[in-house]
């Protein structure tokens, strides 16, 4: 908000207009704020038929960074990460209302394509979840191919680039025609993140990715996050705080549908401003 600071009286004697005196910077308007924003989230609402599951949850997701949703079960963690690629639209009983825009757009906005939303904006789920019938190669190339590209050279080069930067190529290069379940759970987990990134979404929405892993498969998954997040928005849900905070920048703190806290991520571990948000960081509940 622009402040104006009064001009002080001049001496009766004096003829010579003072200088006027030094305005503060004007605060940045809420627009280049959001803007700055990869997603702007303002007074968002999720419905399921009757049940009223996320009520009134408004923040901002900076770019190029980690953001951690934490919360006990049924909160409404994974609620509103689907809330951000139009997930919801495939639900006939869910209801959304507010506003998210991404990078300044409103991605409810009319005439928005719900389909186009989901290629910018990536998700892998919590259960790895490779086509079964396809091959290593075809399952990271399939949302291309469903997207028209046919020529083989780009596709190939599509393909290696995402399985690298999923730090799999290594591991299948030599084996690239065999079944995708012929992999182990974290190499089959990095493969849907492969799958993800080879679209060239904006963001990467992660919910639970590695709840299903043993301890070494997590620290490979948490790696590729924090190396990813040099190129890539990425908001993770997670019910292991651990993990919370080792490899995220913010964390948004939700219980029973409405978002209770959202900081800097050694804050909300270390000073929390919220009672609940200490009980449930130091396990009094959750």
């Amino acid at each position: 908000m622009n402040c104006m600071t009064k001009d002080t009286q001049l001496p009766a004697l004096k003829t010579v207009p003072s200088a006027p005196a030094p305005v503060p910077p004007a605060a940045p308007a809420a627009a280049a704020v959001a803007a700055a924003a990869t997603f702007d989230v303002r007074q968002l609402n999720v419905w399921f038929g009757s049940h009223h599951v996320l009520r009134s949850v408004s923040l901002e997701i900076l770019p190029k960074a980690v953001t951690a949703i934490i919360g006990p079960s049924g909160c409404g963690k994974s609620t509103f990460l689907r809330s951000l690629n139009r997930m919801h639209d495939l639900v006939p009983i869910a209801r959304v209302e507010g506003r998210i825009t991404l990078f300044g757009e409103d991605l409810y906005g009319r005439g928005v394509d719900a389909t186009l939303v989901r290629r910018r904006v990536g998700m892998v789920f919590q259960k790895s979840n490779p086509f079964p019938t396809m091959s290593i190669a075809e399952n990271v190339t399939v949302g291309l191919r469903l997207n028209g590209l046919r020529q083989k050279a780009l596709l190939l080069e599509r393909m290696e680039r995402s399985l690298r930067m999923a730090a799999l190529w290594d591991e299948v290069k030599d084996r690239l025609n065999a079944n995708a379940l012929s992999l182990s759970g974290g190499q089959q987990q990095r493969l849907c993140i492969a799958r993800a990134l080879a679209i060239e979404p904006e963001v990467l929405l992660m919910d639970e990715p590695a709840s299903a892993l043993d301890p070494l498969a997590t620290a490979k998954i948490e790696e590729l996050i924090l190396q990813l997040k040099l190129d890539y928005t990425i908001v993770i849900v997670t019910h292991n705080m651990q993990q919370a905070a080792r490899i995220s920048g913010h964390t948004a703190f939700f219980y029973l549908g409405e978002l209770i806290e959202f900081d800097q991520t050694n804050r909300i571990f270390t000073n929390p401003k919220q009672k609940q948000t200490e009980d449930y960081v130091t396990g009094r509940f959750g």
